[in-house]
């Protein structure tokens, strides 16, 4: 891959410094600017070497970059913004870097849904990583079982937190239809957002535009507990791996205890016993989240 410089404008978000991270670790050249920098997002950069300038100037892009990064909350009348448009210089966002630069070539599992989604990544990344698939991985906030929010492996596998939230200013589709999904799992679907959706439908809608691009040998593991991902799963073209704690759903938990140090339950499948699960993780919530894991 050829080496770049890229500069991220608003470079202290959770995910852009992740980004920043990940760029450095193919070897290119890093650059950042944010208003307010400060620990602990500060001192992580520092920490990978990257340049951060406190505060949006055109003269942070006089050393023209190669690729401009433009996080989600950056909008026009940004200083850096409106240099980079007079000057025709190339940008694009995250979501569209993660995409090409990382998932495109593996198998990309996106773990959606209004609530659960870093928790989910997490157990999904660190169940793969016990199972010795050396997974990448990208999560919406640090995983103590990695101390990280992000990893670039050689293995085939791309795990990441797949955000409905808009991507950019010039791209007002939710994070999530940038990264090529082959496993999809879906938590749950509730309205959330209403700066950006204006009613359930439209969360629906954006939902329904995920399921849409998984491809024919995807999965879509489904959670059937919530009324909506139920009824969404009916257009998917993959198949649908259904899990919840209710009646219909082919992977169930039962038997669910909460009474000890650990939370423990039992998973069957179709009605059969597959195995007894304990995990640290507390509220039937988490035992979802578990679930979809060991469902996917």
């Amino acid at each position: 891959m050829e080496k770049k410089r890229y500069h991220l404008i608003g470079i202290c978000g959770t995910a852009m410094a992740s980004l920043a991270g990940m760029l450095v670790e193919q070897g290119h050249k890093v650059t950042g600017s944010d208003e307010n920098v400060y620990p602990p997002m500060s001192l992580e950069l520092e920490r990978l070497g990257i340049p951060v300038c406190d505060g949006y100037r055109a003269e942070n892009l006089r050393e023209r970059p190669d690729v401009i990064v433009i996080g989600n909350a950056i909008s026009r009348g940004n200083p850096e913004i409106e240099f980079a448009l007079n000057e025709k210089m190339y940008y694009t966002s995250m979501a569209a870097v993660v995409k090409e630069n990382f998932i495109r070539g593996h198998h990309s599992i996106v773990v959606a849904g209004t609530h659960g989604k870093t928790t989910t990544t997490s157990l999904m990344a660190w169940a793969m990583e016990r199972a010795g698939a050396d997974p990448s991985f990208l999560i919406g906030g640090v995983a103590e079982n990695f101390n990280s929010s992000f990893r670039v492996t050689t293995g085939p596998y791309f795990v990441i937190e797949g955000d409905e939230y808009d991507t950019a200013y010039f791209d007002k589709g939710p994070k999530f239809m940038h990264y090529l999904p082959d496993t999809v799992i879906l938590n749950n679907i509730e309205f959330d957002h209403a700066d950006i959706y204006r009613d359930l439908d439209a969360v629906k809608f954006a939902f329904s535009r995920l399921i849409n691009l998984i491809p024919d040998r995807g999965h879509l593991i489904a959670g059937f507990d919530s009324p909506i991902v139920r009824e969404l799963s009916h257009r998917a073209f993959c198949p649908v791996e259904s899990f919840g704690t209710e009646e219909g759903a082919r992977w169930r938990a039962i038997d669910v205890d909460f009474t000890g140090e650990m939370t423990s339950f039992t998973v069957q499948v179709e009605g059969r016993d597959f195995e007894r699960y304990r995990t640290p993780l507390a509220g039937m919530f988490n035992v979802r989240n578990c679930l979809a894991v060991i469902a996917a």
